[in-house]
């Protein structure tokens, strides 16, 4: 790579940054849904499982920041650098994955609830303005940062003040020593039902599938480290004003103490990125409606057998109880004004995310595409998801089709194993020396590789099923 300087790292301590993606991405339906749902059927205790997931994701975050900051390149190329076939196979995944429109789907039925409007109407509607949006803006990642930032701050404040008010000091306790009951795994959680649920619950403690992978082209359109050097996308609108895109990345002098200096700087501002907005965001909104699930427990005693008998719905109705047990049906109906806010932070992360992933790899990777500008290219794949999503909404299942839905919920959590294992390739032989990571971090991502991998066979080869 040509060697060029690195820029001056920001304070460490920020408010707004790539990390609102990863936030927005991961406080989705595993921490409003699949959680709860957990809780409730197994008590607060099984959530020492979610605190192991969402510490490792922080720690993969850090890694994936590691290659994006010191060469500006996305961690796709990097495992382009050592096999080019596992870029291909993220890039097949991604298709299979994340062109079904669930988050938006699941946000909609919630505003069905609030305000009557058919969710498909609501659903279509969203779709399109999500491109329009997109298409007119001038920087992408400026807008997206900004709006996602206000809607996590509402999301975050308003969860936290409902916890408030519904739950009790017995709830916000056993809530938190929960996190600490390491090896609680009752008879029950092994069942065949059970297992895979709580596999791909662990898979979801924070942002699932490729979204980690993702973050490395939000941290390049942030500017971060080499990122600096390279051309933020631009919209469909703006297209024309994109600076030329270079055919690779940059690296700085690891032999200049000055460009070292630098070096730990920003990854100070992204440690500070991964702990607290990351992982004490994550956390915070869990605890929140970890304490509204204790609570509908009491509000409807029979909820737990509800679930056991195949409710999967039982647990959203339960906290939407909950809340209206102190604020009467408008406090109920905010419950599902949040899952709704919590379906578009998903669906504007997601289809960003999709279409910068895709572009940038057909960009650097397909004969040919370089005749187009990376927002061409963005847009193209934006639109294209987009219009599959309105066919599937108007003429299938939402969701896709159940047998589909299961191989792609395998897909997402082996995609997980799979990226611990390309970090630790890209990490350790494309990087110089000097900034590889340390033996600790690659012992935790191993460790990543064979927790996701290894549950995930577990549950295929004893059970028969993979992850629901």
């Amino acid at each position: 790579m040509p060697i060029r300087k690195l820029p001056d790292a920001p304070p460490a301590i920020h408010l707004l940054g790539p990390t609102v993606f990863l936030v927005a991405l991961g406080v989705g339906m595993g921490e409003s849904y699949m959680w709860p749902r957990l809780v409730l059927v197994f008590g607060p205790e099984i959530r020492w499982l979610f605190l192991v997931g969402v510490t490792l994701q922080a720690v993969v975050m850090l890694e994936m920041a590691r290659y994006a900051m010191a060469t500006g390149e996305s961690i796709f190329a990097g495992a382009a650098r050592v096999f080019k076939p596992m870029m291909w196979f993220f890039f097949a995944v991604a298709i299979l994955v994340y062109i079904w429109p669930g988050h938006l789907s699941a946000g909609a039925a919630a505003f069905e609830e609030i305000t009557g409007i058919p969710w498909l109407v609501t659903a279509c509607i969203g779709l399109v303005l999500v491109g329009i949006v997109f298409s007119l803006a001038k920087v992408i990642y400026n807008l997206l940062e900004n709006v996602l930032s206000i809607l996590i701050g509402v999301l975050v404040v308003g969860t936290a003040i409902i916890a408030s008010l519904v739950g009790s000091w017995a709830d916000l306790s056993s809530t938190l020593t929960g996190m600490f009951a390491f090896g609680y795994f009752p008879t029950e959680a092994m069942s065949s039902t059970w297992f895979p649920i709580i596999v791909g619950s662990v898979a979801f403690a924070g942002p699932s599938g490729m979204q980690q992978m993702w973050y490395t082209l939000h941290l390049r359109d942030s500017q971060a480290g080499m990122g600096a050097h390279i051309p933020r996308v631009r919209g469909l609108r703006h297209a024309g004003e994109e600076e030329s895109m270079p055919s690779r990345g940059f690296m700085f002098d690891t032999d200049d103490a000055d460009e070292m200096r630098k070096w730990k700087g920003w990854r100070r501002w992204v440690t500070f990125d991964a702990l607290l907005l990351f992982w004490g965001i994550t956390m915070l909104v869990t605890v929140s409606f970890t304490v509204l699930a204790q609570s509908a427990a009491r509000e409807n005693p029979n909820v737990k057998t509800l679930i056991e008998g195949g409710d999967r719905d039982a647990a959203l109705g339960a906290m939407s109880d909950a809340f209206a047990s102190v604020g009467g049906p408008v406090l109920g109906g905010l419950f599902f004004g949040f899952i709704a806010l919590i379906g578009l932070n998903a669906t504007l992360g997601l289809f960003d995310s999709f279409s910068r992933g895709q572009a940038d790899m057909t960009y650097f990777f397909v004969k040919g595409a370089r005749r187009f500008k990376m927002s061409h290219l963005y847009a193209g794949f934006l639109w294209g998801v987009i219009i599959f999503g309105i066919l599937i909404l108007l003429f299938g299942p939402a969701d896709g089709p159940a047998g589909v839905l299961d191989i792609l919920a395998f897909l997402s959590t082996f995609a997980m194993g799979a990226y611990c294992i390309v970090l630790l390739l890209v990490n350790n032989r494309m990087l110089p020396k000097p900034i590889r990571p340390k033996w600790w971090t690659n012992a935790i991502i191993g460790f990543g590789a064979v927790f996701y991998l290894g549950m995930l066979f577990y549950s295929l080869v004893r059970f028969g099923v993979v992850v629901s």
